[in-house]
């Protein structure tokens, strides 16, 4: 039994960080009814999905979006209603041609993108069902390994950070509670390990973890551990990087900042191939330039002992997934819907990474919304790990409590053991 769309409402909200997004309502002739909003990211590749801003700097700075939302209200809507709810691809190939463009500059990515999630909710509520439940189509068995970005990067004025994110990762249990509790224990103690290091009480970064005390990736991981140590967990939590190089790229010389100094491709490489010997790192996320296709077919020969992720390198895109596959140039990408714009090519992508080899790790962003579509992917794609913020902030909060009521709704279900695919045992 289909149920048609009869209405599409937009307007500009706010995000965690009090910027503005768009966001969609759809209800259907049946009374369903859905909602989505676009996130936005603090590390955004160039090759993402375009974000139309008012650029009226007397508001809001210049980032409303009261285009993007009139896109909906008077392109996109009259469009897709009448349309079948639950024919996902049909609307997001229908807003597609509506905008014509290659990176949906034509309408906004965050118009078209919010409009997407909009109809995905509305399906699942047609059918009654959470939409991870519609996603995974039934029960579900496991819930993914929250990834905790605990650190983050940044310019601190005496120094830079040029890593944008540390993460611990939680893995030695079966129960997602548990890797939850132990999470919020290291954050805990890495407060107090912290304040002994700098002698003051730790920065609050603008992504909610704490600021990086230290220009040097190894004195942070270090620090990190200790933290782990001291909280008991040493044999049970491991860490991540995101070091989202492409911030601090330099085209003209091809180097990048590492510990305040300008490196080369092979000696950033080499350099975290020393890391990934010292600490057990789950992934590399983002180590290389997001042209810098060279380096990363080198960087995936020479960091045996961790997975290597793409994120501005395939901002989860088809096109660009099938070319690192083909380059053989990572093990996995960063799984980010609003990178390419609706929920069909993000699925596509992920149905790609699969039959690939690929590992997906669905990612919220740093500028994110409460309810985040990207949650009920993670748990209904049933997918090993997934990234989050650090445990503070009420989005992120949300994230991990949308991750404990999946697993107790569902008899059985287990957080996903990870162990099989750890490069560093």
């Amino acid at each position: 039994m289909t149920d048609k769309i009869a209405s599409v409402l937009a307007q500009q909200i706010i995000d965690c960080k009090c910027r503005p997004a768009v966001e969609v309502e759809i209800r259907t002739v049946g009374g369903a009814i859905g909602r989505g909003a676009a996130p936005t990211g603090t590390s955004v590749g160039a090759h993402e999905a375009f974000v139309l801003r008012d650029g009226n700097l007397s508001s809001y700075g210049g980032l409303t979006v009261h285009k993007a939302v009139r896109n909906v209200m008077e392109v996109i809507g009259p469009a897709i209603i009448g349309m079948d709810v639950s024919d996902q691809q049909s609307i997001d190939q229908k807003m597609i041609a509506l905008d014509g463009t290659s990176d949906k500059s034509g309408l906004g990515g965050n118009a078209i993108y919010s409009t997407s999630i909009a109809a995905f909710r509305a399906a699942a509520a047609a059918q009654g069902v959470p939409l991870y439940a519609h996603i995974a189509k039934g029960t579900i068995r496991t819930v993914p390994v929250p990834c905790f970005n605990v650190i983050n990067g940044g310019d601190y004025g005496d120094y830079v950070q040029a890593f944008n994110e540390f993460l611990i990762v939680p893995y030695g249990t079966e129960n997602v509670d548990h890797a939850i509790e132990m999470a919020v224990a290291v954050f805990q103690s890495l407060h107090d390990v912290l304040q002994e290091h700098s002698r003051s009480k730790p920065r609050v970064a603008s992504s909610y973890g704490y600021a990086a005390p230290s220009d040097d990736p190894e004195e942070v991981l270090t620090l990190m551990q200790r933290a782990v140590d001291r909280a008991g967990f040493r044999d049970a939590i491991a860490f991540a990087l995101d070091c989202a190089s492409s911030e601090f790229y330099d085209v003209e010389s091809a180097t990048y900042l590492l510990k305040g100094s300008r490196v080369s491709s092979r000696e950033m490489i080499s350099y975290t191939k020393r890391l990934t010997e010292r600490f057990n790192l789950v992934f590399v996320e983002d180590l290389l330039d997001e042209d810098d296709w060279a380096g990363y077919q080198l960087a995936k020969k020479e960091l045996p002992r961790t997975l290597l992720l793409g994120d501005d390198l395939t901002v989860s895109n088809l096109h660009f997934l099938q070319k690192a596959q083909q380059l053989q140039a990572i093990d996995g990408f960063v799984l980010k819907p609003n990178q390419v714009g609706t929920i069909t090519e993000a699925m596509e992508a992920y149905r790609f990474a699969c039959e690939s080899g690929l590992v997906a790790v669905p990612s919220g962003r740093s500028g994110g919304v409460v309810d985040d579509v990207v949650m009920d992917l993670s748990v209904g794609l049933q997918v090993p790990f997934q990234k989050n913020g650090a445990p503070r902030s009420g989005e992120r909060i949300e994230k991990l409590n949308f991750l404990m009521r999946a697993s107790a709704r569902n008899v059985g279900c287990r957080m996903f053991d990870i162990r099989p695919l750890l490069r560093f045992n």
